[in-house]
């Protein structure tokens, strides 16, 4: 039986289950999730806490119900798929992306970092840092840009991260392999922002448009930061969504 969280009743939390394999793309538009009966056998819980699981999903707007047939995923492409997600999909299928989506880098350079990306790898004012640059396709329509950032010497111990081309199982668990240090936690902060003219042009978009900006650090066990991320979505490619107790 797969583990749940003790912090939200179980049918919200086989519901957030079941989303997570949305997100990472386990489950696509138009596959089969669970039923009921399956939902009651492989999580031992009642079958009105199975139905009401489904119900959460439903209400989401993540899964429809077809009378007769079952209840699948809807193509909603509006749910962007978070670094935790993605982290997900690579410990569980050794790739970062699902088959709908691709990664094209477009850049991979040692610059100055600007003085926010020194602050949040714990750098020197005006230090050189390894600079990849990458776009993400889903279904071939540019759904996000991303730059992630990296100190001189974990890009010497890397250095596939200087190659312009993909890690498949993603440059954490490359990281972790390349380096010895070992992810503990990330941290995202999420803000919004005017998209900037290479961002429209990239996206296709007609300005002014507000798009998602998601700063990304991952810390070791020690709590050193091992990369910085800033991960750009334009305004029809995502939505943020929690589920939480009231009280």
């Amino acid at each position: 039986m797969p583990e749940l969280e003790q912090s939200l009743p179980k049918y919200l939390q086989i519901a957030a289950h079941i989303r997570d394999q949305i997100l990472r793309g386990d489950l696509g538009p138009g596959d089969e999730v669970p039923s009921e009966r399956q939902i009651a056998a492989q999580w031992d819980v009642s079958r009105p806490t199975a139905t009401k699981a489904l119900e959460a999903l439903r209400t989401q707007g993540l899964v429809e119900s077809r009378r007769g047939s079952g209840t699948y995923v809807l193509d909603r492409y509006g749910l962007h798929r978070r670094a935790r997600e993605r982290y997900q999909r690579a410990s569980q299928t050794g790739r970062i992306y699902p088959p709908s989506e691709r990664a094209e880098i477009v850049s991979s350079e040692v610059v100055t970092a600007p003085a926010h990306v020194s602050e949040a790898l714990t750098l020197p004012e005006r230090a050189r840092a390894l600079r990849r640059q990458r776009t993400v396709f889903r279904d071939d329509r540019p759904v996000e840009i991303s730059v992630s950032w990296y100190s001189e010497a974990v890009a010497e111990r890397a250095p596939l991260l200087k190659d312009r081309a993909r890690i498949r199982q993603g440059t954490v668990a490359y990281l972790e392999g390349a380096t010895g240090r070992r992810a503990r936690h990330g941290h995202d902060r999420v803000s919004a922002r005017l998209a900037s003219e290479a961002e429209l042009e990239v996206f296709g978009l007609a300005g002014p448009a507000a798009v998602l900006v998601v700063r990304h650090t991952v810390y070791d066990m020690d709590e050193h930061p091992m990369e910085f991320a800033e991960a750009v979505y334009p305004p029809d490619a995502w939505t943020f969504e929690e589920t939480y107790m009231i009280h």
